[in-house]
Formats: C-alpha cells, structure tokens, sequence
C-alpha cells in the first residue's frame, strides 16, 4: 500500500518587537514570524496561492499613446531636476554606506535629499558579498541597522550573514525611494565640485556616458546642483572612484589622498566609522573614500562600517544643518571598539 503523505499545517508564532535606528529617528515596529520546527518524516505543503482579479486567457492592456509615455518620463524627470537644483543635501555615491546616509537623513521629512550615481545600477559593492559570493557578513554590533530594516539574517556569536547581499541593497533602496524627500538620480557622474571661498556649495553633473566621453567631443558642458551638505561616498579609488577627495587635492583644499592599506578587517572597520568626518566646510566624507584619505587599512567583504559610517555621515549632515542629531543631542546606542581597544563613539 502506498504510504501516504503527511499534511502538516505549520503553526506559527509571532513576536511583535520594536527596534529604534542604530543611533536615532522613530521606532520601527517589525513583526517577525517563526515556524516551529517539523519533524523530518512529515512534509510541510504551503497553500497561499492568490487569485488574479483578471482573466490570464484573455488578458489586454488598457490603450496608451506612446506619447503620453513619454511625456510622463520627461515631466517628472525634469520636475525632479528643478527641485533639487538647490537642495538641501547630495549625496555622491549610491553604495551601502551612501545609501545607508541618505536612508538616516531621509528620517526628517523636511530635508530634501538627492543622490547622485554614476552608474545605471545603483549599490555599489553590496550587490554581493567578497569574491562574487553572495553572502553578506556584518560584524555586531552593526547588525541593530539590519533590524530595523526588518533584513533577515543567521546570527553568530560576533557577527551575522545576510543570505544574499541583495536582500540589504533592495530592502533598504525600496525604503528609502519610497519615502518622497529623497531622489536619486542614476546614471549621473558627479564631474566637479561647486567651491565658493573655502567652503564646498554643491556638485557639477553630468551624463554618465557624456563624463565617460569628454575626449570624443568637442565640448559637453556639465549641469550643477547646488547644496547646504555634500557628502561624498564614492568608494575606493578608481576610475568613478574616490573622485571627491582627489578633487579636493588637486584644488588644493586638502594636501594628499595617500590611498588605503593593506587589508586589516578588525582594525578598518572602527577605523572607517571613527574618521568619518566634515572634511572642509560643507563637504563630508563616507565610506571607503574615508581609508583613501587617511591611509586606514581596507576591510575586505565586509559591510557593518559601511552602514554605520553612513548612519554617522548623516548625523554629521544633520549637525551641520543646525538640526537634531545623535551625536549631540544623546550618545549613540553603541560604542566601536579601536585596534588598540579604545572605546570611542560611533
């Protein structure tokens, strides 16, 4: 006789908890659910399949003028661009740490927030883990940010692995655009920096594929943007890289971009989070392009300094403003330890 399966229908339990920013904003409330664990010799069937309101067999769309496609594209786009000519605060460099500065700032509705990216996909490195591995680890205590983005993880005793490092980028960048203070305006290079007196006023822009092909043209003039804040995030050196502060030396506002160390994780992450800082006037640098400037180590596949250094730079922004911030107003929720075990403040 045939053995006949088993229907377990899985109870699951749920835990209503609430998580604040890793250094400040509203609570976040999460609802995570777990499934008790089932025995090997059952098998679990899952029935959650929706109905379509439509009819797939004789399904049509409803009729549109292409022009109108068009139309919608350019108005919103060219709306966008006129409203954040003069914004509030830009931030150049759409990786994990840049992304996780302009989710922070995005927390107060009254600033508004552009991103610049010169690539068509934003993310940066954080798309994946080291070596084109999937997995993304993060060092505790940087994983309460992952909490309040509701990111699953399996949890170790000093650190935790996201699955897929995609799960943070697209989690935390459908948060983010959803919320209507912020733009991000892909496929755009930040060319140059807008300098009035000693103090850094905005970035000039341009195409992506325009900055890409200067040498081919006879001239392509930029775009500006101008801005209270610039915070700077592009990464390590490279030909879209660290390009804030290499600008910033050859203008002659800092002295040198010495370039990052060799690798050293324990010591290049606290590293990142405790030199993020106003570098001039105006201008706030994130990320790796921190270790570019200072010569700290760099850290390998892993993310947590990213993410706190861009929680940080927003407070750094948010305090430039004149505005409430964690590092004035209470003492962040966690202490980064250095190399040599000094406690310092994120």
């Amino acid at each position: 006789m045939a053995t006949m399966a088993a229907t377990l229908t899985s109870s699951l339990t749920s835990k209503i908890f609430e998580n604040k920013s890793s250094f400040n904003g509203s609570p976040v409330f999460s609802r995570v659910q777990s499934i008790k664990s089932v025995p090997q010799n059952h098998s679990t069937t899952i029935s959650a399949v929706a109905t379509p309101s439509y009819d797939l067999d004789n399904f049509k769309f409803n009729p549109i003028k292409e022009s109108i496609v068009s139309r919608e594209m350019t108005r919103r786009y060219m709306t966008d661009m006129i409203t954040y000519a003069d914004t509030d605060v830009v931030v150049v460099g759409a990786g994990s740490a840049g992304l996780s500065c302009a989710y922070e700032l995005s927390k107060n509705p009254n600033i508004n927030i552009a991103i610049i990216e010169q690539s068509v996909s934003p993310g940066g490195g954080a798309w994946l883990g080291g070596q084109l591995f999937s997995a993304m680890v993060v060092r505790k205590p940087a994983h309460k940010f992952l909490d309040e983005l509701e990111v699953e993880y399996d949890e170790q005793e000093d650190y935790v692995v996201i699955k897929h490092a995609a799960l943070f980028t697209s989690t935390i960048m459908s948060k983010l655009l959803a919320r209507p203070n912020v733009k991000l305006f892909n496929a755009v290079a930040a060319e140059d920096l807008i300098v009035k007196g000693d103090r850094v006023a905005g970035v000039v822009t341009n195409w992506a594929l325009v900055s890409m092909n200067h040498d081919t043209q006879s001239c392509m003039d930029p775009n500006v943007m101008e801005a209270k804040i610039v915070v700077s995030s592009c990464g390590h050196d490279g030909p879209f890289g660290a390009t804030g502060v290499k600008r910033l030396r050859s203008i002659g506002m800092i002295e040198s971009v010495p370039g990052m160390k060799a690798l050293d994780m324990n010591a290049a992450e606290d590293a990142i989070v405790r030199l993020t800082r106003e570098i001039v006037p105006g201008m706030i640098v994130t990320g790796m392009e921190v270790a570019e400037i200072d010569g700290s180590p760099r850290m390998g596949p892993t993310f947590g300094a990213m993410m706190m250094s861009g929680q940080k730079a927003a407070h750094l922004a948010l305090r430039a403003l004149g505005l409430p911030n964690a590092l004035e107003e209470s003492k962040p929720e966690f202490v980064i330890a250095d190399a040599a075990d000094e406690i310092v403040e994120a």
